[in-house]
């Protein structure tokens, strides 16, 4: 669809095919947490550093995320939960396509926990949502994990291409997933996956050298980018380290000259 296909060029580079997205919606799940404060000054620093879309629930959105600088994709996030809830990884729907339309949205995202009690309601949203997404032209990235009771590890490779697969399966056009930890293993999620694949930058990991080689391995694998929260926001320096990464994902750039970037 020529829709889908306009909106998608504003969230991936033209010249790589790939993207770097910085989502910023936690807020919700965990509320002002270091780095999300301040929303427009944070915003800023990731549209300096390069960053291609960033991933904004409706009311950051509607208040004005933005001060001034480059341009940058905007994707909304359809759904939500709060860590205070008796059930964290059911996810319900609090925004709509039409919506995320209205406030210049580039793409939507939706959540969905397959191994999680709710999972049933997750996925008739993610199809309801892919249909509504059909219907507008809106590129739909579904952020899929595995959690559970049955999942003994939502890193593990058969988990990830499990939920990897769902997502696309469903009508997304990019999906979201956590990193299997070794290029070998991620190859098989990208493999099984016939839509672009991204991965999550999870929990704030301990080193710069941890977060580059997840990358690295990633990109190795075949993913299509990353969509990076914590380990981005929370940096000292986040326009830097958002800088260092999209060289990485766009250029190729090896480890080392992405630390010089940040000095």
């Amino acid at each position: 669809m020529i829709g889908k296909k306009v909106r998608l060029e504003r969230i991936v580079n033209r010249e790589s095919q790939k993207t770097v997205i910085i989502p910023m919606d936690h807020g919700t799940t965990l509320g002002p947490i270091k780095g999300l404060a301040d929303m427009r000054k944070i915003v800023n620093l990731i549209v300096e550093g390069g960053a291609n879309a960033i991933i904004l629930h409706k009311g950051i959105v509607a208040s004005g995320h933005r001060e001034s600088g480059k341009d940058i994709g905007l994707i909304t996030h359809l759904s939500a939960s709060t860590s205070l809830g008796v059930d964290p990884d059911a996810k319900v729907c609090v925004c709509t396509v039409k919506e995320a339309i209205q406030l210049g949205a580039d793409a939507v995202s939706i959540h969905v926990n397959l191994g999680a009690k709710t999972e049933g309601r997750m996925l008739r949203d993610l199809g309801a949502v892919s249909k509504e997404c059909f219907e507008w032209g809106m590129p739909l990235i579904a952020m899929m994990y595995a959690r559970g009771a049955k999942i003994e590890s939502q890193f593990d490779v058969k988990y990830v291409k499990h939920a990897a697969r769902v997502g696309a399966e469903l009508g997304a056009d990019m999906v979201k997933v956590n990193y299997t930890g070794s290029p070998e293993t991620f190859r098989e999620v990208v493999e099984g996956t016939h839509v672009p694949v991204v991965i999550a930058g999870g929990e704030k990991v301990e080193s710069e050298q941890d977060l580059f080689e997840m990358v690295k391995g990633a990109l190795e694998a075949g993913a299509a980018g990353v969509s990076i929260g914590r380990n981005a926001f929370q940096h000292k320096h986040p326009d830097k380290i958002v800088r260092a990464i999209s060289r990485m994902v766009h250029t190729g750039c090896s480890i080392e000259e992405a630390k010089k970037l940040l000095q």
